[in-house]
Protein backbone atom coordinates (compact mmCIF):
# COMPACT_ATOMS: atom_id res chain seq x y z
CA UNK A 1 0.00 0.00 0.00
CA UNK A 2 1.21 3.04 -0.93
CA UNK A 3 2.13 6.04 1.75
CA UNK A 4 -0.12 8.78 1.86
CA UNK A 5 0.53 11.98 1.39
CA UNK A 6 -0.42 15.69 2.93
CA UNK A 7 -0.24 18.29 1.33
CA UNK A 8 0.05 22.01 3.36
CA UNK A 9 -0.34 25.61 2.18
CA UNK A 10 0.88 27.91 4.57
CA UNK A 11 -0.09 31.73 3.93
CA UNK A 12 -0.50 33.71 7.44
CA UNK A 13 1.98 34.91 9.36
CA UNK A 14 0.40 35.84 12.73
CA UNK A 15 0.83 33.37 16.08
CA UNK A 16 -2.90 32.35 16.17
CA UNK A 17 -2.53 31.34 12.37
CA UNK A 18 1.09 29.67 12.74
CA UNK A 19 -0.70 26.74 14.73
CA UNK A 20 -2.62 24.69 12.41
CA UNK A 21 -0.09 23.91 9.70
CA UNK A 22 2.44 22.63 12.09
CA UNK A 23 -0.18 20.92 14.20
CA UNK A 24 -1.63 19.24 11.31
CA UNK A 25 1.94 18.58 9.75
CA UNK A 26 3.21 16.89 12.84
CA UNK A 27 0.00 14.48 13.51
CA UNK A 28 0.31 13.73 9.74
CA UNK A 29 3.46 12.64 9.87
CA UNK A 30 3.03 10.40 13.53
CA UNK A 31 0.37 8.78 11.53
CA UNK A 32 2.85 7.81 8.42
CA UNK A 33 1.64 10.32 5.91
CA UNK A 34 4.56 11.93 3.79
CA UNK A 35 4.11 15.91 4.53
CA UNK A 36 5.41 18.86 2.54
CA UNK A 37 4.61 22.56 3.81
CA UNK A 38 4.75 25.21 1.46
CA UNK A 39 4.82 28.09 2.72
CA UNK A 40 4.68 31.26 0.52
CA UNK A 41 3.53 35.36 0.93
CA UNK A 42 3.16 35.92 4.65
CA UNK A 43 3.57 32.44 5.88
CA UNK A 44 7.15 32.78 5.44
CA UNK A 45 7.54 34.17 8.85
CA UNK A 46 7.02 30.74 10.57
CA UNK A 47 10.20 29.82 9.09
CA UNK A 48 12.08 32.50 10.10
CA UNK A 49 15.42 31.62 13.14
CA UNK A 50 13.82 34.26 15.50
CA UNK A 51 9.81 34.95 14.87
CA UNK A 52 8.18 37.54 16.02
CA UNK A 53 4.66 36.29 15.84
CA UNK A 54 1.69 38.76 16.98
CA UNK A 55 -2.00 37.48 17.13
CA UNK A 56 -4.44 40.57 16.41
CA UNK A 57 -8.22 40.85 17.68
CA UNK A 58 -9.12 43.50 14.87
CA UNK A 59 -10.77 41.52 12.02
CA UNK A 60 -11.27 38.17 13.87
CA UNK A 61 -14.71 38.19 15.31
CA UNK A 62 -14.20 34.62 16.36
CA UNK A 63 -12.06 35.39 18.33
CA UNK A 64 -12.68 34.73 22.27
CA UNK A 65 -11.78 37.38 24.70
CA UNK A 66 -10.77 36.54 28.35
CA UNK A 67 -13.45 37.07 30.94
CA UNK A 68 -16.41 37.74 27.63
CA UNK A 69 -14.90 40.69 27.21
CA UNK A 70 -16.26 40.74 23.40
CA UNK A 71 -19.41 41.10 24.63
CA UNK A 72 -18.53 44.77 25.65
CA UNK A 73 -15.50 45.65 23.68
CA UNK A 74 -16.53 47.41 20.66
CA UNK A 75 -14.35 46.35 17.64
CA UNK A 76 -13.30 50.37 17.10
CA UNK A 77 -11.47 49.13 20.52
CA UNK A 78 -9.54 46.61 18.71
CA UNK A 79 -8.39 48.74 16.50
CA UNK A 80 -5.69 50.60 19.10
CA UNK A 81 -2.39 50.57 18.84
CA UNK A 82 -1.45 48.71 21.69
CA UNK A 83 -4.41 45.79 21.63
CA UNK A 84 -2.47 43.73 19.34
CA UNK A 85 0.72 43.66 21.99
CA UNK A 86 -2.00 42.76 25.12
CA UNK A 87 -3.54 40.32 22.74
CA UNK A 88 -0.47 38.60 21.70
CA UNK A 89 0.65 38.61 25.59
CA UNK A 90 -2.67 37.19 26.90
CA UNK A 91 -2.46 34.27 23.84
CA UNK A 92 1.45 33.98 24.68
CA UNK A 93 0.63 33.27 28.57
CA UNK A 94 -2.47 31.24 28.17
CA UNK A 95 -0.62 28.83 25.89
CA UNK A 96 1.90 28.28 28.48
CA UNK A 97 -0.82 28.11 30.97
CA UNK A 98 -2.00 24.98 29.12
CA UNK A 99 0.71 23.29 27.85
CA UNK A 100 0.86 23.89 24.46
CA UNK A 101 3.55 23.87 22.03
CA UNK A 102 5.51 27.10 21.15
CA UNK A 103 5.70 27.46 17.33
CA UNK A 104 9.49 26.70 17.67
CA UNK A 105 8.88 23.32 19.57
CA UNK A 106 6.63 22.48 16.43
CA UNK A 107 8.74 23.37 13.92
CA UNK A 108 11.63 21.23 15.40
CA UNK A 109 8.93 17.88 15.93
CA UNK A 110 7.79 18.63 12.47
CA UNK A 111 11.39 18.44 11.36
CA UNK A 112 11.73 15.35 13.54
CA UNK A 113 9.34 13.80 11.71
CA UNK A 114 10.89 14.53 8.38
CA UNK A 115 8.23 17.18 7.16
CA UNK A 116 9.73 18.80 4.36
CA UNK A 117 9.09 22.66 4.55
CA UNK A 118 9.56 24.75 1.16
CA UNK A 119 9.87 28.10 0.83
CA UNK A 120 8.27 30.11 -1.80
CA UNK A 121 11.34 31.22 -3.98
CA UNK A 122 9.18 34.13 -5.76
CA UNK A 123 8.17 35.32 -2.68
CA UNK A 124 11.46 35.22 -0.87
CA UNK A 125 12.66 37.10 -3.52
CA UNK A 126 9.76 39.48 -3.86
CA UNK A 127 9.93 40.57 -0.36
CA UNK A 128 14.12 40.80 -0.38
CA UNK A 129 14.10 38.20 2.21
CA UNK A 130 17.89 36.62 2.85
CA UNK A 131 17.68 32.57 2.93
CA UNK A 132 20.30 33.01 6.07
CA UNK A 133 17.16 34.31 7.78
CA UNK A 134 15.17 31.20 7.90
CA UNK A 135 16.15 28.15 10.09
CA UNK A 136 18.10 25.42 8.68
CA UNK A 137 16.94 22.34 6.91
CA UNK A 138 14.25 24.80 4.33
CA UNK A 139 14.16 24.19 1.06
CA UNK A 140 13.36 26.80 -1.85
CA UNK A 141 11.67 26.28 -4.96
CA UNK A 142 9.10 27.82 -6.85
CA UNK A 143 5.02 26.57 -6.63
CA UNK A 144 5.79 24.25 -9.70
CA UNK A 145 7.89 22.17 -7.66
CA UNK A 146 5.15 22.15 -4.73
CA UNK A 147 2.81 21.02 -7.38
CA UNK A 148 4.27 17.85 -8.78
CA UNK A 149 3.99 16.64 -4.41
CA UNK A 150 0.46 18.46 -4.26
CA UNK A 151 -0.61 16.71 -7.38
CA UNK A 152 -0.39 13.23 -6.26
CA UNK A 153 -1.48 13.91 -2.25
CA UNK A 154 -4.09 12.60 -0.59
CA UNK A 155 -4.89 15.45 0.89
CA UNK A 156 -4.24 19.37 0.10
CA UNK A 157 -4.71 22.37 2.84
CA UNK A 158 -4.88 25.78 2.01
CA UNK A 159 -3.97 27.35 5.25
Amino acid sequence: MAQKKLAIIATKGSLDWAYPPFILASTAAALGYEVQIFFTFYGLQLLKKNPDLKVTPLGNPGMPMPGGMERFMPVLLTALPFMQRVMTIMMKAKMKKKGVASIEELRELCQEAEVKFIACQMTVDLFDMEPTAFIPGVEFAGAAAFFEFAGTSDICLYI
